[in-house]
């Protein structure tokens, strides 16, 4: 995990630790139903801290035999186990918590602590939000948030992004329902306030979840990286022509290259320094791809048509490196 990553998850946990005890407090001394919701919405995402940061150490473990690729597909997996936790015990107990309270409203007691509380919540977010937008900053360059957020490899900081943009937009909801429940005196405002901030919950756990499980299944490298990878390939007289490429995330910061090409090698020495030599271009254009494969075949044209998969003929030499 790359210390941006960690710095920004850390400012969140600790944040909605804060943020979490200060909801609980104000709940107890007012009955607010959207208070409640948003305590409940601040501890998991305290627990979503923890788990993120549970991912990015289990995914330093070193490969072995049961996984010969490493761990890194570990912080795709406990990123998608946050998506899960902010759906159910986020979402769905916000809503539940707010069609209970607007089926059967009651008066708040002492609504003007709640909304020093919900303004101090709204402080410490925007500061772990602030965090969080300047260590992805580097990362995003010139591409809307949306967009990076789409196609970052690295789960982490969209994960805190979308939870701490929920929590401040959350923040407002409560805001106006226990406000409205005061100027009112009508406690349904204020469940309305709490199925508004679980409507938002599950909506930003559905869009996780998506993108987690996009990652999960296994995403090729940006196309700048792919372009990358081809012009180290073709960049040098061993290679007469690039039959195919395949790449594929195995962790945030590992890349697998499964290449076919053409050599113009005409022995095995020469062609096993072909492939050492291709090999080191691509680590030096592309630092992340960590393990690759250069399978050297023959391309050929066939009845008009381009034959390059080398399936089953026995010119297909397949020296395999992964360095």
């Amino acid at each position: 995990m790359q210390e941006g990553s960690k710095k920004a998850i850390l400012a969140a946990f600790l944040a909605n630790l804060g943020i979490a005890v200060a909801k609980i407090v104000g709940f107890a001394l007012t009955g607010a139903a959207s208070l409640l919701a948003e305590a409940i919405h601040s501890l998991a995402d305290t627990g979503n801290q923890g788990l993120l940061l549970l991912g990015g150490r289990r995914a330093r473990r070193a490969p072995d035999d049961e996984h010969p690729f490493g761990y890194g597909s570990e912080r795709y997996f406990w990123s998608f186990v946050v998506a899960l936790v902010l759906f159910s015990l986020g979402g769905l107990f916000a809503l539940f918590e707010g069609i209970e309270k607007f089926i059967h409203p009651h008066d708040l007691e002492s609504p003007a602590i709640a909304l020093l509380i919900l303004g101090v919540a709204f402080v410490l977010e925007a500061a772990s939000l602030r965090t969080a937008r300047r260590e992805a900053l580097p990362a995003r360059g010139s591409s809307s948030w949306w967009t990076f957020i789409h196609h970052s490899k690295s789960p982490e900081l969209p994960v805190v992004l979308l939870e701490d943009s929920a929590a401040l937009f959350g923040l407002g909801c409560a805001t106006v329902g226990v406000s409205l429940s005061w100027i009112t005196g009508d406690g349904r405002f204020d469940g309305a306030g709490s199925i508004a901030i679980g409507l938002l919950l599950v909506v930003i756990a559905i869009v996780l979840a998506t993108e987690m499980r996009s990652l999960l299944i296994g995403e090729s490298a940006s196309p700048a990286q792919q372009d990358a990878i081809r012009m180290a390939i073709g960049d040098g007289p061993e290679v007469e022509r690039i039959i195919h490429i395949r790449t594929l995330h195995i962790g945030p910061e590992e890349l697998l290259v499964g290449t076919k090409v053409a050599l113009t090698a005409t022995s095995i020495d020469v062609l096993a320094a072909a492939i050492d030599t291709v090999e080191a271009r691509i680590r030096a254009a592309v630092p992340i791809a960590r393990v690759i494969y250069i399978e050297p075949d023959l391309y050929r044209v066939s009845g008009g048509a381009e034959v390059n998969e080398g399936r089953g003929g026995a010119h297909n030499l397949d020296l395999d490196d992964d360095g």
